[in-house]
C-alpha cells in the first residue's frame, strides 16, 4: 500500500538541501575573519538532511499482519549546542512509500558529541510522535489501517567526518544509527471477514539508518587573539652581562608561520625567533627595555608584542657570608670557617679572617679555627674579602666554647651476695663460705675509704619469724666485718628486705651516691644482738 508518491519525498529533499545552502551562504556573509583555532573547535548549531532506511520489526495484532521495512525515506535534524559537548536536537523522518505502510516522527531530545580532530562522535535519545499507517494486505477482503498518531522513542548515534573545504562549514554523516519504538492504537478490533480497517494494536521496534550533509554553524569557542609575553633573564646586570630575552607567543595556529621582531633602548638587540640576545658592553648603567612583536597574518588577532623591563647597574663592592661548623666546640677542639664571597661582576676575591681568641689559620674560602689555650666562652670570627678593585666586605660568625663538663655523678654498685640455707640448725651463721665473699668486699671498703656499705637481710617465705631472721643475718654480717676485718662500723648499715631466700645482698655506696631505699627496712641494731662466728661454733661444739 503506497499513501504517497516518492517524488513528493525528493521534493522534500531538495527543499532541505536547499534551505542548508542559503544558510550556508548567509553565515558566510556574517562570520568572523578570524582563522579558525588550531584542534577542534566545534559549531554552534548543526543542520542534517539526508537519507534514511527505515527496518521495522513488529505486527498489529491481534491481526498479526506484519510491517514490513521502508527502504527509502529521509531525515532532518537540528542541534543546538550550550558547550562544546552537549546539546538539544529535534529530528524528523519521513518514509513514505513502503509496502505496506508508512511513517512520518517528530522527536527531540538531548545530544552528547565527542568532537576530535577531522571526526566528531555524538549520541542522542529523543521521544515525541509517529504517525504511521498500515499495514495492509493484497488479498481478499482488503484490510488496512489508516494513519495514526503514537507515541514513539528513539535512542542511537553516529559519526560525522568534517569535509577540509569552505573553512570546515560541511561535514559528511558516515552514518547515524537508532534505535526506534513506536506504539500506535488503530481502535478496536474487527474480525474478518468484514473488508476495511480492522483496528488492532501496534508495538513496533524498528531499526533507522542514516546518512547525509551536515551544515555547521557558529564556534562554541571564539579564536582567542595571538598574545605574546617576554621576560628578560637575567633582569639586572653590569655592562658587558649577556641579557636573554624570551618571548612566548599563545594562540598561534600551528598550519602558519610566525615571525618575531626585537628593539631595545640600550645595547644591541639580535633575534630572529622568539629568543633574542641583547649585548650590554655600550650599555651604562640605568633601565631599559626591550620590545619584542609576532605576527602570523595581517588580520586583527594575528599579531601581538611584549616588552621586557631590564637594568644595567654600576660596579658594585663584593659581598661576604661567614658560617662556623661546628659553630660549638669542647676546650681544644677546632672549627672550620667558610667564607662565601661574591662579586655581582665576577671579579677576583682574596680572603683573609680574624679571631678575637684561639688562633684562625686559611687564605681562601676556608680556615680553621684552634680553640687551644682559649676560655669558655664566645669567639667572634671575621671574614674578609677584597676584589681587584680594593673593594672590600666583611662578615662575622661566633664559635661557643662549652665549659668542661661535670664529672658523672657516682653510683650504688651490687656486691656479692652470701647464702645462709646450708646450716639448717643455725640459719644467721655466717659460715665458712660466706667469707670469700666479706674478704673481697672488705678489700673494696679499704680501697674506697670514703664509701659505705649497705647490708641487706632476707628470708625464704616459709620460714617461721622470717623477720628476726632476715635481721639477724644482716647483723651477723656486718658484725664479722667490723671485728674480724677491721672495717669501721659507722660505714656499714644494716637491712631487712624483701627477696625470697636465706641470703645477704650488699650494696658498695660511693660518696655522693644514694642508695635506692625501696623495699628495704634499716635494722634496729640495739634490738638486734650479733652472734661471732666462733662463739657459735664453740657452743654447738660443746653441745
Amino acid at each position: 500500500m503506497v499513501y504517497s508518491p516518492y517524488s513528493k519525498l525528493g521534493r522534500y529533499v531538495l527543499a532541505a538541501c536547499a534551505v542548508s545552502l542559503g544558510a550556508v551562504s548567509l553565515g558566510a556573509q556574517t562570520a568572523p575573519s578570524a582563522p579558525v583555532p588550531a584542534g577542534p573547535n566545534p559549531s554552534r548549531v548543526d543542520i542534517f538532511t539526508g537519507y534514511s532506511y527505515f527496518g521495522a520489526h513488529g505486527q498489529v495484532k491481534p491481526a498479526g499482519i506484519n510491517y514490513s521495512s521502508v527502504d527509502e525515506g529521509a531525515a532532518g535534524s537540528g542541534a543546538y549546542y550550550f558547550n562544546k559537548y552537549v546539546g538539544a536536537e529535534v529530528l524528523f523522518t519521513a518514509h513514505p512509500d513502503g509496502n505496506n505502510d508508512g511513517l512520518y516522527t517528530g522527536s527531540a531530545g538531548p545530544i552528547f558529541r565527542a568532537p576530535m580532530q577531522n571526526f566528531t562522535l555524538f549520541a542522542h535519545a529523543l521521544a515525541g510522535g509517529a504517525r504511521i499507517g498500515g499495514p495492509n494486505n493484497s488479498g481478499t477482503p482488503f484490510y488496512h489501517e489508516p494513519y495514526q498518531w503514537g507515541p514513539t522513542l528513539a535512542v542511537g548515534g553516529g559519526m560525522d567526518y568534517d569535509l577540509p573545504f569552505l573553512n570546515h562549514r560541511f561535514s559528511l554523516r558516515l552514518f547515524q544509527a537508532d534505535y526506534r519504538y513506536i506504539h500506535a492504537d488503530f481502535g478496536p478490533y474487527t474480525p474478518p471477514p468484514t473488508p476495511g480497517v480492522m483496528g488492532g494494536r501496534a508495538n513496533l521496534s524498528a531499526v533507522e539508518l542514516s546518512a547525509g550533509i551536515v551544515t555547521h554553524f557558529g564556534s562554541i569557542v571564539p579564536p582567542p587573539p595571538v598574545t605574546l609575553a617576554c621576560v628578560a633573564s637575567p633582569e639586572t646586570g653590569y655592562p658587558g652581562d649577556p641579557i636573554t630575552v624570551t618571548g612566548t607567543a599563545a594562540n598561534l595556529n600551528p598550519k602558519k608561520t610566525a615571525t618575531y621582531t626585537w628593539t631595545t633602548d640600550g645595547g644591541t638587540i639580535t633575534g630572529t625567533s622568539n629568543v633574542a640576545n641583547i649585548d650590554t658592553k655600550a650599555s651604562n648603567p640605568g633601565s631599559y627595555t626591550a620590545k619584542g612583536h609576532v605576527t602570523e597574518g595581517k588580520k586583527p588577532g594575528e599579531m601581538a608584542d611584549c616588552s621586557a623591563a631590564y637594568t644595567i647597574k654600576a660596579f658594585e663592592p663584593p659581598t661576604v657570608t661567614c658560617s662556623a661548623n661546628p659553630s660549638s666546640v669542647n676546650p681544644g677542639e677546632s672549627s672550620t670557617i667558610t667564607a662565601n664571597g661574591v662579586s655581582p661582576q665576577n671579579r677576583p676575591l682574596t680572603y683573609s679572617y680574624s679571631a678575637t681568641a684561639g688562633s684562625i689559620t686559611g687564605n681562601t674560602s676556608t680556615a680553621t679555627l684552634s680553640t687551644a689555650g682559649a676560655a669558655p666562652g664566645t669567639i667572634t670570627v671575621t671574614c674578609n674579602v677584597v676584589d681587584d678593585k680594593g673593594q672590600t666586605a666583611s662578615q662575622t660568625t661566633t664559635v661557643t666554647v662549652n665549659a668542661p663538663p661535670p664529672p658523672p655523678a657516682p653510683t650504688t654498685s651490687n656486691l656479692c651476695s652470701i647464702n645462709f640455707d646450708r646450716d639448717k640448725r643455725r640459719p644467721t651463721r655466717v659460715d665458712n663460705e660466706a667469707k670469700a665473699c666479706l674478704d673481697d668486699i672488705s678489700l673494696n671498703l679499704q680501697r674506697s675509704s670514703d664509701a659505705k656499705l649497705a647490708v641487706v637481710g632476707n628470708a625464704a617465705g616459709g620460714e617461721r619469724m622470717g623477720n628476726k631472721l632476715a635481721a639477724e643475718r644482716a647483723v651477723n654480717t656486718k658484725d664479722y666485718l667490723v671485728k674480724e676485718k677491721g672495717i669501721d662500723a659507722s660505714r656499714v648499715a644494716a637491712y631487712t628486705g624483701t627477696q625470697d631466700g636465706k641470703t645477704v645482698t650488699m650494696t658498695l655506696i660511693p660518696a655522693g651516691a644514694t642508695l635506692d631505699s625501696t623495699g628495704i627496712t634499716a635494722v634496729d641494731e640495739s634490738a638486734v644482738k650479733a652472734r661471732p662466728r666462733t662463739a657459735a661454733a664453740t657452743r654447738h661444739h660443746k653441745k
